[in-house]
């Protein structure tokens, strides 16, 4: 049957009659009732039509006007012709369902029932559950109304008196009997924890200790011995629950003896230990949220505790491999009680049970630690004048006395290694994990699992270098030699040695070490040691986001010139300085090293891709430019360096990156020295082709193989074509596309450069005057040509810029000679009068490369070039993301001195926005275009230019 229901506020909904058998001793009417939040102090109820098919309509308040409680609707029939007597039954704590995270600990459940027709429900005394008793007549329907104290009610159920009673009778028995169990334990562990006084015999007793008391809180035990109301058994019921939580950390740091070496662990515990404190003091203000957090840690502690287990097990720990079961019983435990109180569990028998089984389970640990309450309390002791001789014999001889009580962990007989390291009496008396502050860092381990295997292996002896520390701080070399002394039950109870002082051996055999593998004078690794780095940093590179290093050979120009004049003391000491000055500037993780005479090996670690090994070769170079003082002497030196950066196709080993340092380097001796070579491919056919290069370069131009492309530059304003830099291609017919770094060298030695300059001129010249020609914008199209140190110091250079404008017509000033920073540093006077007749010829003369060499700003001022081309080394981030400092201030000089300043490394968006906020008018780079054909030139101009 069917009840129409009407709530204040709510529309109707329908409520299931439930009927009601003779032979029903208990039917589950937690499903059946209509459920209602508060929504006013009464509510309207359409009763169940009964046999008669009538619906009628009441209307119940609540005890309290103007609350707002909540309501349950239930409708009960009585198909019988017998008057039938029934039980409602509301428990007040159900496990079942409480939830972990604040959690229902349980109260009254159900403030009063009306019935539709009929008497009234009566309630019924009962401290665990609110139990009404009803009537139903033969044939009736009736309607019942709940006003319920909570809006949880996790169980309603319809019981036959008789039935009722003899549930309770018997789950009486069963709480009798697992509290009796419960009791005895925890009192039994207690008289042993007063027989043994270890800690683990305490740890094990609070731990029953504290499931006897949930055992008693659980089963309503102490409600009806203390006659506590519902709201102090709420705190009762959190409190213990923290404190199960808490004696399982204690139990499992004592059970392991987790703080003989661990004190991490011990550290841990303690913090742990402090909330699950703080939890017991929050259970008096909010008992659900200190009970759902005790729960949380329960949960944790048999987690994490169980992987801990399994973590020592595997290391050989008897203890722990004897918990193991008992901890797996434990976390199956506690899976189990999280599902019956999240709801998953729902079984009458899962909460007595879950009860029943945590009993078991401490119980269980009760017999793990037992095994521990009578075991030896110590092994055979010498005695007599054998003793007193093996005493003095040990006091003659030097040697520390090193004396473990296993039992009792207590370390005594250091006397001797107190005095020797300056520390006070009894420093190094005490638990076996005291010494792990005064020994070293690396030794700790070392000493730990030594100790703990002749533990673990009841055998075998001890017999390691460890370092102790004294007083002030210095470390002292010790030779540790022990054995184990066992008991009767096979168990080791002392550890009994000597420690003896080998400081002085061990220093010596430290000096040969480094004595063998390091140079005498400057103290920095030698070739040997600087191979075997060099091999191990190859060996890092080739992993996965290993670090790629860069070898650097450092040789110092005309050095033998330096010991001739001065003598071989100052010669030594120039060696000195220049290792000084390099060590100064290098990383932390690089390694410097003397290779032999006055040549040094640098290996400079950097990240994959990074791009600031240029420029720290340079810094290297640079340091080292400064002269030497000694005394009112000064002595400048120059080098030269070779660098190498590891490619994992042409460096498998140590030794090939090394060879290409030296290639390197040999090309810039061949230079004149005082410069810097990377390696490049190319140098390797040039140790046996170069002489063929040099010939062929020669012809090269006659062949029509020397090209020019080009390559924009952007002007940062408005992200138009401004200009090109023009830039020579040889495509030879053997080695393929080469860049003009590459053959610049052979055509330098062959002096076909000035022959190439010049037709560089032309073909630059005759496109820009197309350019400008076609394109008819102002500022005009510019173009940027290299010059060469020969050109430059060639007498037909002018001659050729001016027969190359005279053929083309290009605007004053557009055609842009570029020079070398480093050129024009070594030529000022020459530099500044070339300036001068470029730009009466029409042309003009451009700073090229500043920042790859050594000039100062302070210099600038008086050169007054046209433009200059900042070097992309200054423009990259370092490994940090940030641009040189200096980069700015040369951007500030150089437009308040009228130059026009182009920057060069413009890879990305960013870099490009970057450079326009700091002043650049003009960049060049990957995010505006690679070098390309005229044609391909005319074309971008075309779509650039409006």
């Amino acid at each position: 049957m069917v009840a129409s229901l009407t709530v204040f506020g709510g529309p109707a909904s329908a409520v299931q009659s439930v009927r009601v058998s003779v032979d029903s001793d208990a039917i589950d009417l937690t499903r059946a009732v209509e459920r209602y939040s508060a929504q006013g102090d009464r509510i309207q109820v359409s009763t169940a039509p009964g046999a008669d098919g009538i619906v009628r309509r009441i209307e119940v308040s609540a005890l309290e006007p103007g609350a707002q409680p909540a309501w349950i609707v239930f409708a009960l029939t009585n198909d019988s012709d017998e008057q039938l007597t029934r039980l409602i039954v509301a428990p007040h704590f159900r496990f079942v369902g409480s939830g972990v995270i604040w959690p229902d600990l349980g109260s009254s459940r159900i403030a009063t029932i009306t019935a539709s027709q009929g008497s009234a429900p009566e309630r019924e005394d009962n401290p665990e559950s609110d139990v009404f008793r009803l009537t139903l007549d033969p044939g009736t329907t009736v309607t019942y109304v709940a006003e319920l104290r909570t809006p949880n009610l996790p169980q309603l159920y319809l019981w036959e008196p008789d039935a009722f009673k003899d549930k309770s009778t018997s789950l009486t028995l069963y709480e009798g009997i697992l509290i009796g169990i419960a009791g005895l334990l925890a009192l039994f562990l207690t008289i042993v924890f007063v027989v043994r006084g270890a800690m683990i015999f305490p740890a094990a007793a609070a731990l029953a200790w504290a499931v006897f008391a949930y055992v008693c809180i659980d089963f309503g035990f102490w409600r009806k011995m203390f006659g506590l109301e519902d709201a102090a058994e709420r705190i009762w019921r959190a409190g213990v629950e923290a404190t199960i939580g808490a004696t399982l950390i204690v139990f499992l740091f004592a059970y392991l003896n987790l703080r003989r070496w661990h004190v991490r662990y011990t550290h841990f515990a303690l913090a742990w230990l402090a909330l699950m404190a703080a939890v017991v003091g929050l259970s008096v203000y909010n008992a659900p949220v200190a009970a759902g957090v005790a729960r949380i840690s329960i949960a944790t502690v048999a987690g994490l505790g169980f992987l801990l287990i399994l973590s020592l097990a595997a290391r050989g720990s008897d203890r722990a491999v004897m918990l193991i079961p008992t901890w797996y019983l434990l976390a199956v435990w506690v899976v189990a009680a999280g599902a019956a109180a999240l709801g998953y569990l729902t079984n009458d028998l899962a909460a007595p049970g879950l009860v029943g089984g945590l009993v078991l389970i401490v119980m269980l640990i009760g017999f793990t630690v037992m095994q521990f309450a009578f075991s030896g309390s110590g092994g055979a002791v010498d005695s007599g004048p054998d003793a007193e001789r093996r005493s003095l014999a040990m006091t003659g001889s030097g040697e520390g006395i090193f004396d473990w009580n296993v039992l009792a962990d207590e370390v005594s007989g250091s006397e001797a290694i107190e005095s020797q390291l300056g520390l006070k009496r009894g420093a190094l008396e005490g638990p076996a994990a005291g010494w792990l502050d005064v020994l070293h860092p690396l030794d700790r381990d070392r000493y730990t699992l030594a100790l703990d295997g002749l533990l673990h292996q009841r055998s075998g002896r001890i017999n390691h270098d460890l370092r102790l520390r004294g007083s002030d701080g210095h470390y002292f070399w010790y030779v540790l030699k022990a054995r184990p002394v066992i008991s009767a039950d096979g168990e080791v109870v002392r550890v009994i040695g000597s420690l003896s002082d080998v400081t002085e051996l061990k220093s010596a055999e430290e000096r040969m070490l480094h004595d063998a593998v390091h140079d005498n004078l400057t103290g920095l690794p030698n070739r040997e040691l600087f191979n075997d780095r060099l091999g191990a940093a190859i060996l890092m590179a080739q992993k996965p986001g290993g670090a790629a290093p860069t070898v650097m050979i450092i040789d110092i120009d005309e050095f033998q010139s330096v010991n001739d004049s001065y003598g071989l003391s100052i010669g030594d000491s120039a060696l000195l300085a220049v290792a000084r000055r390099l060590a100064r500037d290098l990383n932390p993780g690089d390694t410097l090293a003397r290779l032999g005479g006055d040549t040094f090996g640098a290996i400079v670690l950097a990240e994959p891709r990074s791009m600031d090994a240029p420029a720290r070769i340079d810094a290297l170079r640079a340091a080292l430019a400064a002269p030497i003082s000694f005394g009112e002497r000064e002595i400048a030196l120059t080098v030269s360096i070779g660098a190498a950066h590891y490619d994992p196709k042409l460096h498998g080993k140590g030794g090939d990156l090394l060879a290409d340092a030296q290639l390197a380097l040999a090309n810039a001796k061949k230079g004149g020295g005082d410069r810097v070579e990377i390696f490049a491919h190319l140098m390797r056919s040039q140790r046996s082709d170069r002489q063929t290069l040099e010939n062929d370069m020669r012809r090269a131009l006659e062949r029509g193989e020397i090209s020019i492309l080009f390559r924009p530059i952007v002007r940062l304003e408005d992200r138009t074509v401004a200009g090109f830099q023009s830039l020579l291609r040889w495509r030879h017919p053997r080695l393929g596309v080469l860049d003009e770094d590459e053959f610049s060298s052979a055509a330098e030695s062959t002096g076909a450069i000035v022959d190439i300059g010049a037709y560089a001129l032309e073909a630059t010249a005759r496109e820009l005057a197309a350019w400008q020609k076609a394109l008819e914008v102002n500022p005009p199209i510019f173009a940027t040509v290299a010059a060469s140190s020969r050109q430059m110091l060639s007498h037909d250079l002018l001659s050729d810029v001016r027969a190359a404008l005279g053929r083309h017509y290009v605007q004053r000033g557009s055609l842009k000679l570029a020079a070398a920073e480093s050129l024009v540093m070594e030529n000022p006077e020459y530099a500044a009068a070339l300036l001068q007749r470029v730009r009466e010829i029409g042309a003009a003369l451009m700073l090229d490369r500043f920042g790859a060499g050594y000039t100062s700003l302070g210099h600038l001022p008086q050169y007054r070039f046209d433009a200059m081309r900042i070097d992309a080394s200054l423009v990259r981030p370092n490994s940090f993301g940030a641009r040189s400092p200096i980069l700015r201030s040369i951007v500030a000089m150089a437009q308040e001195i009228g130059m026009d300043v182009i920057s060069e490394g413009a890879e990305t968006e960013s870099d490009a926005v970057e450079l326009a906020q700091l002043g650049c008018q003009f960049a060049q780079g990957a995010a505006f275009g690679q070098p390309m054909s005229a044609a391909a030139a005319r074309k971008l101009m075309g779509a650039a230019v409006v």
